[in-house]
């Protein structure tokens, strides 16, 4: 049998499959003289990849007024004060209420749930500046951090490109939401999380990694991801034990992104 040599590569690829490969596309693909399976995995996307394809835009419809808490809640935020909240060294919160929500006060710091949670119901509402200022993740960036470690982005996302996992609805640096769901500039959006914590053997090694799933303006834009590891800028580190239950974070990214309606329910 003759075959073709392909001396950059250092392969010999038979003619008969390079025949049949032209005469079926659909069973190879042909690229720089190479023929590879049709079935191969599919590309793993570096971190932060902006060649990385973006998720399809969805309209959400119209923003809609705030979700009242099931009974069986704990009512976190309710637009009247920040009681459940505080910083990171445990003082008062320090962003603005005003208009039953509460709004980013820049270089104020994270603020931190008085409580502490494991596997969780959450919803939160939150709306970026109707003033668009900056571009990618500099317009109306925070993140929801689950048990102060897992985050959920929160960002502008309309009509703004940037890394499709660092865009509104992503989990940090893992995986870009299915479908871009977001509103406008200004709008209210909502978020229904459902979070299961990562499970951990006594010896600190990783039983069952976190879960989550997340609806945004009602569409489904993460269906039950697993987690590998805390997320995080530019790396990716992994899961260390920690205890089943941690208050939740909301950030400050330095621009003032607003907050309401914010509750959660217990799952464990």
């Amino acid at each position: 049998m003759k075959a073709l040599r392909i001396a950059d590569f250092g392969l010999r690829i038979e003619l008969r499959r390079l025949k049949s490969a032209i005469r079926n596309p659909k069973s190879a693909i042909l690229a720089i003289g190479v023929i590879v399976p049709a079935t191969m995995p599919a590309q793993q996307w570096p971190q932060h990849s902006m060649d990385r394809p973006r998720p399809p835009v969805v309209d959400p419809g119209p923003e809609r007024p705030p979700v009242p808490a099931p009974k069986d809640a704990v009512v976190l935020f309710d637009g009247a004060n920040l009681s459940e909240w505080r910083t990171d060294d445990g003082s008062p919160a320090k962003w603005t209420v005003r208009d039953g929500y509460v709004e980013v006060k820049p270089g104020t710091g994270t603020m931190v749930s008085a409580r502490s949670f494991g596997d969780v119901q959450l919803h939160i509402e939150w709306a970026t500046p109707s003033e668009v200022k900056g571009e990618g993740q500099e317009r109306g960036n925070s993140g929801v951090f689950l048990m102060g470690i897992y985050e959920l982005q929160v960002l502008d996302s309309y009509r703004n490109d940037t890394y499709p996992d660092g865009q509104a609805g992503a989990i940090y640096g893992q995986n870009p939401p299915l479908v871009n769901a977001v509103r406008g500039p200004g709008q209210w959006q909502t978020y229904d999380i459902i979070f299961h914590r990562p499970r951990f053997k006594a010896d600190g090694s990783v039983e069952r990694p976190a879960r989550m799933t997340v609806l945004l303006n009602g569409v489904l834009i993460q269906d039950n991801f697993e987690l590998v590891g805390p997320t995080a800028n530019r790396q990716q580190p992994p899961y260390r034990m920690h205890a089943d239950k941690l208050p939740l974070k909301l950030q400050d990214h330095g621009n003032p992104t607003r907050f309401r309606s914010i509750w959660v329910r217990n799952l464990e």
